[in-house]
């Protein structure tokens, strides 16, 4: 029997909604236990925090510098061997690039970096090391999902003409509208979240998703950023029309000031023979679609699902799961690349796509900067 994979964890403390989020997910399948980490960048809080979840404090560490020097002394079959990383996306670069440097694995929050170069240097370190590198595009985990991206590959739609996407979210509406309110949020802040605000937090889920399900890349983007106010640097809502080829193409849409909205990440995927929709506000449900027949609908848990769908399925047909389950089925994923187990490309989101990730970020900026233009992403 396996012993549990060590796993400490960056960020995540106090109300954090990623924090709970990931601890559950990595418990989910008995594969990783939680043995510490730095919670929040003061200790006591820290320490505090960990005796909240009813955690041991002898691990719980006043930084990362600390937490390296600590873990790397332990007998290596003590040691972390995971570390998460969930803090604010300024700090994911420098604590990522420590951790490979110092052969640790890394699951790490999106986006993955704040810049393009940061994001280049991670994967020629994850190359030199070997470790094991996870971005959480969490939406990836859901079952559905990944019974939609087997159909796609097994040609049940044909060849791919159309993609549409829409991620809307409201949040931030009650926010941008005061001055005061708007200079405080972490998430507006250049120097802490990086170049973009809804393209770097949704509309980077959004690409990923697409490139994801099609397994195309995307070879061209334009897009049309709102920011609603002069004062504020960051964008709140974006248009972008994407360009596989002359003939596939395609549109993701994203907004954070979607008034009334909540998380509602929608893909439609349209091919000569088919095509296939899917909410996130109701994972469970896959639509697959033909010219002049009734709309199929897909559901988790019966055997006409895939391999990797059934895989990431726990519990029978009718029974729904949710956004803890996508999330533990990536830490699933994570743990067997750890082991060195045999596992499907698709159970995990690489680094590969981290970076293609932040590379579409960046030109999402470059285009709406220079008039709204078409630009190449790096292919």
């Amino acid at each position: 029997m396996n012993s549990k994979i060590k796993l400490g964890i960056l960020g995540g403390g106090g109300d954090s909604l990623i924090g709970v989020l990931h601890r559950i997910a990595s418990s989910m399948f008995d594969q990783f236990e939680l043995v510490g980490g730095v919670f929040n960048p003061e200790l006591k809080e820290s320490i505090a925090f960990a005796e909240g979840i009813g955690l041991s404090t002898n691990r719980i560490y006043e930084d990362l510098d600390s937490l390296i020097e600590k873990e790397k002394s332990l007998p290596e079959n003590e040691r972390m061997q995971v570390i998460s990383v969930l803090t604010p996306n300024f700090l994911h670069f420098p604590m990522a690039k420590q951790l490979l440097e110092n052969d640790f694995h890394v699951i790490c929050e999106k986006p993955l970096t704040t810049t393009y170069e940061e994001a280049k240097t991670l994967e020629n370190l994850r190359k030199k090391s070997q470790k094991v590198f996870a971005v959480t595009y969490t939406y990836t985990g859901y079952p559905m999902v990944r019974q939609m991206k087997e159909m796609i590959a097994a040609g049940e739609i044909g060849e791919i003409h159309k993609v549409d996407v829409q991620y809307y979210q409201g949040w931030i509406n009650e926010i941008i509208h005061d001055k005061e309110k708007r200079s405080s949020v972490w998430r507006l802040d250049p120097e802490k979240a990086g170049i973009s605000s809804c393209i770097g937090d949704i509309g980077t889920h959004a690409f990923n998703m697409i490139e994801y399900l099609t397994d195309m890349r995307v070879s061209e983007i334009l897009s049309d950023l709102n920011y609603l106010y002069e004062d504020n640097k960051m964008d709140i809502d974006g248009t972008v029309l994407v360009r596989f080829s002359d003939y596939a193409k395609g549109i993701i849409r994203s907004s954070q000031v979607a008034t009334g909205e909540e998380n509602n990440l929608t893909v439609k995927i349209y091919g000569e023979k088919g095509g296939f929709k899917w909410e996130q506000e109701n994972p469970n449900y896959l639509y697959f679609m033909k010219e002049g027949q009734p709309v199929e609908l897909l559901k988790p848990g019966h055997p006409y699902n895939s391999k990797i769908s059934l895989d990431g399925t726990k519990l029978p047909p009718g029974h729904p799961e949710g956004i803890f389950d996508s999330m533990g089925n990536i830490y699933k994923g994570v743990a067997r690349a750890v082991r060195n187990e045999n596992f499907h490309t698709g159970e995990y989101p690489d680094l590969r796509e981290g970076v293609r990730g932040v590379n579409f970020i960046e030109k999402t900026i470059e285009s709406h900067k220079n008039g709204n233009v078409w630009v190449k992403l790096d292919n």
